[in-house]
């Protein structure tokens, strides 16, 4: 994906409830965003003021794949590692996910297992969701039956 493209930051709930809300399911395309100033990154940011973060126990895993695709093409390692220790120092709570109602998500929606935990989170949480995965986006307003 090229790093000058906008993309669209899609949150899985009616924006008046978006407001009253505190507590909302971050996953890791919003972080990346965030972290590494990507374009979008600052919407992402905007949005998560004040919010309570959320996210599957994978999330630390799903960073630092991205640090490491980051550093393949061409970031230097100094600056992603500046990233990876800010997003140490984030207050994301972290969550362990079930195997079985995260196989049954990623089957019923046709996600992967990582996304479905995002998915199932948020539903067990009663939480927003935001994404920019347009994807997970749209079985987040199934599931969650906004």
């Amino acid at each position: 994906m090229s790093d000058t493209a906008t993309r669209v930051l899609y949150v899985a709930e009616p924006p008046a409830l978006w407001r009253q809300r505190q507590p909302v399911v971050v996953d890791c395309s919003v972080l990346a965003a965030m972290l590494f100033a990507e374009p979008d990154g600052g919407d992402a940011a905007v949005l998560l003021i004040d919010r309570r973060l959320h996210a599957p126990a994978l999330l630390p895993f799903e960073i630092t794949n991205v640090a490491r695709t980051k550093l393949r093409a061409g970031a230097l390692r100094a600056a992603v590692n500046d990233v990876l220790d800010e997003f140490s120092e984030m207050r994301i709570e972290l969550h362990p996910i079930p195997p079985r109602p995260l196989l049954a998500l990623a089957s019923d929606y046709t996600l992967t297992a990582y996304d479905a935990a995002y998915l199932w989170l948020a539903g067990e949480l009663q939480a927003s969701l935001a994404t920019f995965d347009r994807r997970l986006a749209e079985a987040a307003q199934k599931h969650l039956g906004l």
